[in-house]
């Protein structure tokens, strides 16, 4: 992490954009690794923004409001049925279940696509 950061700032860069999964590898959270790079880079001026917490006060966007009408419907429907320990989920654009014990288990792995977009559009 700190070799990318100094790479971006030797190219140029005047700001850096790092972002941490809740669940990461390393088992520190975000604010241990802000107080890592500001110890390794002081140069550096770090702030961290908590993605929930920053989405919590934003006005919904259509897609959110039809999202979340399906999603309701789905879950009524299902304790309509008897069907307890779910969660609603959208898979291929279609309202699925999945049982809450197979949603909490093991680790998702990383979008490759969506890395390799990341390593473009920052370098």
């Amino acid at each position: 992490l700190l070799d990318s950061l100094r790479r971006s700032k030797q190219s140029g860069k005047s700001s850096s954009i790092v972002v941490v999964a809740e669940g990461d590898k390393i088992g520190k959270n975000v604010f241990e690794l802000k107080d890592y790079v500001e110890a390794n880079m002081t140069e550096y001026e770090v702030r961290v923004s908590v993605l929930g917490h920053m989405q919590r006060g934003g006005s919904p966007s259509c897609f959110d409001r039809v999202l979340a009408s399906r999603m309701g419907v789905k879950a009524v429907e299902s304790l309509l049925e008897g069907k307890t320990n779910y969660m609603v989920g959208l898979i291929n654009d279609e309202m699925a279940l999945t049982p809450l014990e197979q949603a909490v288990k093991g680790k998702s792995k990383i979008n490759l696509e969506l890395l390799r977009v990341s390593d473009i559009m920052t370098t």
